[in-house]
């Protein structure tokens, strides 16, 4: 019995049901019915047509659970005709699907959650544990999302841009729980890009490969993070690298440069250094202008005032850090950092112990205050 090959059919079965008309939340009520009878019963009388099978059995189960539930009966003319289950293209019904899941009515941890539900098809306990919620308020979550999107018509195209955020949101999610998120978001968008032929598509994908490529590197064998230029990069993954750039390279070529094209090439620029030392700074400073120009984003104008810190010299970086608000995330480690790269240790000490205690989690914090013990002792010395 492949449950990888139910998992990958879930999707566009889900989406054929929706096109014809099914409420979402219905719709995915009849197609984990029918995926419970496909376990029971393709052992002993497997398929010839997987899909055809589950299109055709969910269909029964929606119409069953529509007349049974006249009430609330959306469409009589439902019940007129089952449509046979022909091969729809499976391609536009997922395509739809990610439409739905990222439709702008929902939040956006509702998105990630409705994404990894009805187009990953991870169960509701997977999700909850990956995203480190309680099982119920997660169930809650996903059955107010469903809600949310059903009856929303799918007759207009969604938001390429929006589908893409919520694929990096649950990409950012990383590993945690039994379900490796990243390694998800990845499957999803390379899913995605098989299916449209968007640079920004291409972009992102290139993006994530670069990110989960480093991925090794990142933390020490106690669990605490090691800062870029500080990573061993023969544990980074080059074979990962090497189709990250090549499909940016292949986007780039097209001349439609979005946020997700420039920071892959961001990453890329890293990536490609053999050392820390050998880092082209002045491009990723150009890559970050670009950027600054394509979003209007305050992180961007943060990472950028580091690359000018490298590039220019921690003077500069200190200039271009100035002209930004002192309460976004990292400022002051930011601070802290071109203030050490400038020689004033007193005041990176205060900084990075001042940084530490703003740290949005803990390996940061322990991170950042190991910063700051170190340049005490290198202090008072």
């Amino acid at each position: 019995m492949n449950e990888n090959l139910l998992r990958s059919l879930t999707p566009s079965v889900l989406g054929i049901l929706v096109r014809r008309g099914a409420d979402f939340a219905a719709a995915e009520d009849a197609v984990q019915d029918a995926l419970v009878e496909a376990v029971r019963v393709w052992p002993s009388d497997p398929p010839r047509d997987p899909k055809a099978w589950l299109i055709t059995a969910a269909w029964r189960k929606f119409l069953d659970a529509t007349r049974a539930d006249t009430a609330r009966r959306r469409r009589e003319d439902l019940i007129d005709e089952e449509p046979a289950p022909g091969h729809a293209p499976a391609v536009d019904d997922t395509l739809q699907l990610y439409f739905l899941c990222a439709h702008p009515s929902l939040t956006p941890s509702s998105a990630v959650a409705l994404t990894l539900r009805a187009v990953g098809g991870l169960t509701t306990r997977q999700i909850a544990r990956a995203c480190l919620v309680p099982e119920a308020t997660m169930a809650q979550r996903i059955s107010r999302a469903k809600r949310t999107v059903s009856g929303v018509r799918l007759d207009r195209p969604g938001d390429v841009a929006t589908v893409l955020r919520v694929l990096y949101l649950v990409f950012n999610e990383g590993y945690s729980g039994d379900v490796d998120l990243s390694a998800e978001a990845i499957r999803l968008t390379r899913q995605l890009a098989a299916v449209i032929d968007h640079p920004e598509v291409s972009g992102l994908l290139a993006l994530m490969l670069l990110h989960h490529a480093r991925r090794a590197g990142r933390t020490a064998p106690d669990g605490s993070l090691v800062p870029l230029a500080e990573q061993d990069r023969s544990r980074w993954d080059t074979v990962l690298i090497a189709e990250g750039i090549g499909i940016l390279q292949t986007a780039l070529a097209r001349d439609r440069l979005g946020e997700f094209q420039a920071q892959a090439a961001i990453a890329a620029l890293h990536a490609d250094a053999p050392t820390a030392g050998e880092t082209d700074w002045p491009q990723i400073v150009e890559w970050y202008d670009e950027l600054a120009r394509l979003t209007d984003n305050p992180v961007v104008r943060l990472n950028r005032a580091v690359a000018i810190g490298e590039a220019d010299g921690p003077r500069a970086g200190l200039a271009a850090l100035a002209a930004l608000d002192e309460s976004l995330p990292r400022h002051t480690a930011v601070a802290a950092y071109l203030h050490e790269r400038d020689g004033d240790l007193s005041t990176a000490a205060r900084l990075y112990a001042e940084a530490a205690r703003k740290a949005p989690s803990l390996p940061e914090r322990d991170h950042l205050t190991r910063q700051a013990a170190r340049l005490n002792t290198h202090h008072h010395h």
